[in-house]
């Protein structure tokens, strides 16, 4: 563990941190790259799981700022969203320490592809200029059906959690693709929180590895947050294949090779 006070080793994750931030606040998957490189340095599996989600609720609290600055994100429209999500990830956070979820590491591959292929193929997954902004808030049934989903999911398991708000989002209230992604920011930064309060209570968080990492991405979601809002989905709809197909191989070369 002494490789981790080395300048080298705090270079790296610092620029990663920074990575991870920006590809969190225009696509989700910013944990692609965060957790490999925390177990990289030495860092065991439970402790860089809740290290991370410390450094990832900095940059999910600033994406989320973002978008709600710019008025893409009113949360007084979501409440039964954020109720849910947090109950679907203490759930979905202790339920992982129950079951075996060696099957859900071989489908989740699938699913994923199955998202990017979708998202190339259809024209409309990403939003079109038909798509408004809500003016009141969506039922509380279909608010609470994807909070508990996709809260659980982040707590369950996690990758892809931002790309499949981003996209559920869209095709479920027809948002327009900027106001999916500032809900997508705000609910995985109250699945965040929600699981970095538990991997704390249970003593699996390096506070100044977690901090000082969390800074780079709070840096890093700042500027990707911005280039997406500026550049709108001509920038945002190849980011986010991509993330998604990368996410999907390395999960499926995880869990398949």
């Amino acid at each position: 563990m002494d490789l981790l006070f080395e300048p080298s080793t705090w270079a790296i994750l610092a620029g990663i941190g920074l990575i991870a931030g920006f590809i969190d606040a225009v696509a989700g998957g910013g944990g692609l790259l965060s957790i490999p490189a925390l177990l990289t340095v030495g860092i065991p599996p439970h402790l860089a799981l809740g290290t991370n989600k410390l450094a990832a609720c900095f940059g999910s609290s600033m994406a989320a700022f973002t978008y709600y600055q710019k008025n893409l994100f009113s949360p007084n429209l979501w409440y039964h969203t954020f109720v849910a999500t947090f109950i679907g990830a203490v759930t979905g956070t202790f339920v992982v320490y129950l079951i075996d979820k060696s099957w859900l590491e071989k489908w989740l591959p699938v699913i994923i592809i199955v998202i990017a292929i979708y998202t190339l193929l259809k024209p409309n997954s990403m939003g079109c200029t038909s798509f408004t902004p809500l003016k009141k808030p969506a039922t509380a049934l279909k608010q609470w059906l994807q909070g508990l989903i996709l809260g659980f999911y982040d707590g369950f398991a996690g990758p892809g959690t931002g790309a499949f708000w981003t996209i559920s989002s869209t095709t479920y209230y027809r948002l327009p693709l900027l106001h999916s992604c500032g809900l997508a920011r705000a609910m995985t930064f109250t699945s965040n929180l929600t699981s970095l309060l538990i991997f704390f209570a249970l003593g699996k968080v390096n506070l100044v590895i977690g901090l000082s990492m969390g800074l780079c991405m709070m840096l890093g979601s700042f500027i990707g947050a911005r280039s997406a809002i500026k550049f709108g989905v001509q920038f945002i709809r190849p980011v986010f294949v991509t993330i998604v197909l990368l996410i999907a191989a390395k999960l499926a070369w995880s869990a398949w090779f």
